[in-house]
């Protein structure tokens, strides 16, 4: 609920672009009662390889899933559930549903960016991943009268955010550092390797003939590479 007491829909904003910035529905869509359970869901992935003769495993880190997000919820046709907020049969809001956040758009050819809003403390952006719809309640002529979903959604962020907020600054990658008066070369391969020790294999990666005296306006790269290589 909201501070005031007003019971707060969970929203669905589509999004036709991946920036969120051009709505594909006017309005998003609302939940017509709040799920029945709401969780969240992290994932590191790693990679372990036992050696021939060696017991247990020294995982490396492989990435960072992105996180999930599932909620149950039903959609009801009854017209018995105080505060419902849908109308029209199960189907036909089943439909609704499935238009924002499951259907392909023709025009560029994938379903919907999702954005969902919870009060205003959950703001999640994110696609569809799975849905599993369970009709549970039927009139005499088969006609459901109500259905379960259990909806995953999967994080997602623009490649153009990932680049801005992951700050990847780690010795796995290749980084290019432009070289300034009074850079060594032996400080520069400390800031990225905080170890000083490889500079050979930094000199060698940029064929330089000489790293006491580094050219200021030069643009070095620091690569990847194998810790135990020796340079000679």
């Amino acid at each position: 609920m909201a501070d005031n007491g007003t019971l707060e829909k969970v929203m669905i904003q589509a999004y036709e672009d991946r920036d969120m910035q051009k709505k594909a529905t006017e309005r998003p869509f609302a939940l017509p009662i709040n799920p029945e359970t709401y969780s969240q869901s992290y994932k590191v992935e790693n990679e372990s390889r036992v050696g021939s003769g060696n017991q247990g495993t020294n995982p490396n880190y492989v990435a960072t899933l992105p996180e999930e997000l599932k909620l149950d919820f039903f959609f009801d046709g009854t017209n018995t559930v105080e505060g419902y907020a849908q109308s029209g049969n199960v189907r036909e809001q089943i439909q609704s549903f499935l238009t924002v956040v499951y259907r392909m758009d023709g025009k560029k050819h994938r379903p919907n960016f999702l954005q969902i809003i919870w009060g205003k403390d959950t703001t999640f952006f994110c696609v569809l991943k799975n849905l599993d719809i369970n009709y549970t309640l039927f009139q005499p002529n088969g006609t459901p009268l109500r259905a379960k979903l259990s909806a995953v959604f999967t994080e997602y962020k623009s490649p153009e955010y990932r680049v801005r907020t992951e700050n990847k600054q780690s010795p796995d990658l290749t980084h290019r550092r432009q070289v300034t008066k009074g850079d060594r070369l032996d400080l520069m391969t400390y800031r990225i390797y905080e170890d000083s020790q490889y500079v050979l294999q930094i000199a060698k990666a940029n064929r330089l003939t000489t790293f006491r005296q580094l050219k200021p306006g030069q643009t070095l790269l620091f690569p990847p590479f194998d810790p135990n290589e020796i340079v000679v």
